[in-house]
């Protein structure tokens, strides 16, 4: 863990190294040609001119200009990609699984949003990149006959990268958004995922108690904050855990700003701290004995005014209650492991925007993968 002393030398060296930000810059800004250097980034490609540069400009070119190759000397080949269904173990998996997604959606364009960053070139870099996509379902492929619809979904993707090689990703897309959008069945598309797992014999098993209530204890009274480098992020990781984890929702009103900008799951655009709250509770609802476990926070200085804040969790719990993951239906019982990102904005002491990422569609294959797991279980007790 990072010292103060750490994190101010890494601050002000970010800041004399004018490394750019998204907020206010059109691509051409992000991306210059023939731009100059003004980070130090060895090891790094010399077209790259801070890791802002490289991460929007990488991401650009193998997204939005097909340039998939470029995979192969922009990864390790032995890379772990985390995603909300599954993991990708190689490069190779990872240039496969990006061909299938631009196949069904050949028009699409992601647009960098914003990326918090931390991290050199010696000890290695972490970046997550908020991108809002757009596009058109006009092929055929992993989403089913073409429907010929318009989509625009959020993806934050969270990446470890040294020497211009990404070793480590995390990507959470909004799947359940475009589905919507498209006029594909949520429903179907998760029992065709949950299918094809538990064909290769994949069974999603109730791990029982969870470290929330050991026994007859409540919940932690104090946040784990070791993973913060900074004041700010350590208030982060406490009042999150205030709300998620000791369920104190009534902290929301204390750290958001009356007017703060909720944009959520399913492209919801709400205003207002009650929005928040609402959103918030119907999380915890739908998975009310849930952990909240923070894996990662990062944050920098943001152009206009204030700091960003990224965080990385997990939340574990069983699907017993009501709540803002409507396609799950009533109260299965079934284990859930959702994983999420969630970036912060904070000006004036408070947080006037959050993005909220997770897939709905993830957990209800979880749900599906379960009940499937239940039925050979049933037969034999017949």
């Amino acid at each position: 863990m990072a010292d103060k002393s750490e994190t101010a030398a890494n601050a002000a060296s970010a800041r004399n190294e004018k490394v750019l930000q998204v907020e206010r810059h059109d691509y051409p800004d992000l991306a210059p040609k023939d731009g100059k250097r003004t980070q130090s980034l060895q090891g790094f490609d010399d077209i790259y001119t801070d890791i802002v540069d490289y991460i929007v400009r990488c991401t650009h070119l193998i997204w939005d200009e097909r340039d998939i190759g470029l995979i192969y000397t922009h990864y390790t080949h032995n890379c772990v990609l985390y995603g909300t269904t599954g993991t990708l173990y190689t490069r190779e998996e990872v240039v496969r699984d990006t061909i299938q997604r631009l196949v069904s959606f050949p028009e699409r364009r992601g647009m960098a949003t914003q990326v918090v960053w931390k991290g050199n070139d010696k000890e290695g870099f972490y970046t997550s990149h908020l991108v809002t996509g757009t596009g058109r379902h006009s092929q055929n492929g992993q989403l089913g006959p073409a429907t010929g619809r318009m989509f625009t979904s959020r993806t934050i993707a969270d990446c470890m990268i040294f020497e211009n090689k990404i070793y480590r990703e995390w990507v959470v897309a909004d799947t359940t958004a475009i589905l919507q959008q498209l006029g594909v069945d949520v429903q179907a598309y998760a029992d065709r995922i949950a299918k094809a797992s538990f064909e290769k014999g994949v069974v999603s098993l109730d791990i029982g108690e969870n470290r929330l209530m050991i026994g007859q204890y409540p919940p932690e009274a104090e946040a784990d904050t070791s993973l913060a480098s900074t004041e700010l992020e350590r208030h982060t990781l406490r009042w999150l855990h205030e709300v998620f984890n000791r369920k104190m929702l009534g902290t929301i009103a204390k750290v958001y700003a009356p007017t703060v900008q909720y944009h959520g799951p399913l492209m919801l655009e709400l205003y207002g701290q009650a929005s928040v709250i609402h959103q918030t509770l119907g999380l915890i609802g739908s998975l009310p004995d849930a952990v909240f476990a923070p894996q990662h926070i990062c944050s920098t200085p943001c152009e206009e005014g204030g700091e960003k804040v990224a965080v990385r969790w997990i939340m574990e719990g069983h699907h017993i209650g009501w709540g803002t993951l409507n396609h799950l239906g009533a109260p299965t019982g079934k284990y859930v492991r959702l994983m999420g990102i969630t970036h912060f904005h904070y000006k004036n002491g408070k947080i006037v925007d959050e993005w909220r990422v997770y897939d709905e569609a993830s957990a209800l294959v979880q749900v599906k993968l379960a009940q499937m797991a239940d039925v050979p279980a049933a037969g034999i007790e017949s």
